[in-house]
């Protein structure tokens, strides 16, 4: 096809080599790199035409209600950073592609919602949908596009060919918005159950975007944590039957004989001297020194133990999702080192 052959107005060529969705809808200078003069765009977007302007420098190509699909690029067509003349990359042209959207991404209830939750709306259930740029972009929200800054986009996920915010980032974007307690819950709580990230992931964007101030984020972040926790110890209890460890003690108390009280452990092994612990700590906003001194706490006891001849393994419930065996054989390879190792202190252990 040769670009530069302007288009009639009133049936303009189909464009083969573009996605299906870049044939319903394009911006101005796309329009222009096929020919398409400002007034003959003017023209296909009369009353009753067969073109319109859906968003400024952004076009439907047909009549008619846009689908979610369309309004989805739309939105990004009209956030991202025009490129150099030509049509852009397309959507899922794959790794190693200039992104087809750069500097944009869909975040908020409409990512949660391609990301594959089931507390959102569906996407044609949403009157906007939010799309997250760099701080310094002059853009303001219109028509179902609403522009939310950051001074650092994260790195997006492509989801049916378009780039989506992180799980953790659309959380915050979304929660931003709600005021009821019972939605921020069951979002927060999906996004755990649902295996798409950890509380802690969470925590530190709703840290970040300041929401932890707000007190029914605060009941849901109390809630997720909680949630988190038990998620985490149930992959643990698998981690050890279905990887053929052998029993541990589950969820004790170490204390010197008749002196102090040594730690909670969530798994021991007495007879080779090995616990494991699970590292949930969680920042909020505010309590950094709290924040720090848990760090130090948990340092201070695993020297301590360590230095009693007890062996400790701290494991994340990011590590516990995403690599099961790999943790298991640390477990493993700690129970088989004991038999090397000096005989350790004798301590009482207590059910916690």
């Amino acid at each position: 096809m040769n670009h530069n052959t302007p288009l009639p107005p009133a049936s303009p060529r189909p464009l083969r080599h573009l996605s299906e969705v870049h044939r319903r809808v394009m911006t101005t200078a796309q329009l222009k790199s096929h020919g398409i003069s400002p007034a003959e765009m003017n023209e296909q977007c009369r009353a009753g035409g067969p073109w319109q302007q859906f968003l400024p420098g952004v076009f439907l190509l047909h009549p008619g209600p846009p689908t979610s699909e369309e309004r989805l690029h739309a939105v990004l067509m009209y956030a991202a950073r025009e490129r150099s003349p030509g049509v852009p990359s397309q959507p899922n042209a794959g790794e190693g592609h200039s992104p087809a959207y750069p500097d944009a991404m869909i975040t908020g209830l409409a990512a949660l919602t391609l990301h594959g939750f089931s507390a959102t709306p569906p996407l044609t259930a949403l009157d906007q949908i939010d799309v997250l740029v760099p701080r310094m972009r002059r853009l303001r929200s219109t028509g179902c596009a609403r522009i939310l800054r950051t001074p650092a986009l994260p790195t997006p996920q492509q989801v049916t060919g378009l780039p989506v915010a992180p799980v953790p980032r659309a959380l915050a974007d979304a929660v931003a918005e709600l005021t009821d307690a019972s939605a921020v819950r069951r979002l927060l709580t999906e996004a755990v159950r649902g295996g798409h990230c950890e509380p802690a992931s969470v925590v530190r964007e709703l840290n970040q975007a300041k929401l932890l101030s707000r007190p029914h984020v605060v009941d849901a972040v109390d809630s997720l944590l909680a949630e988190g926790r038990a998620i985490a110890e149930d992959r643990l209890y698998e981690m050890v039957h279905v990887h053929g460890l052998p029993d541990p003690v589950w969820n004790v108390d170490l204390r010197l004989p008749g002196g102090p009280h040594l730690g909670g452990l969530d798994a021991y092994w007495p007879e080779q001297a090995v616990a494991v612990e699970l590292d949930t700590r969680a920042p909020r906003q505010g309590h950094r020194q709290d924040d720090d001194a848990l760090w130090s706490e948990y340092a201070r006891k695993r020297e301590h133990l360590e230095r009693l001849g007890i062996t400790v393994v701290y494991i994340t419930p990011k590590k516990l999702r995403d690599a099961l065996e790999q943790q298991a054989a640390v477990v493993r390879t700690a129970l088989m080192a004991a038999a090397d190792r000096d005989p350790a202190a004798y301590v009482v252990v207590l059910p916690r």
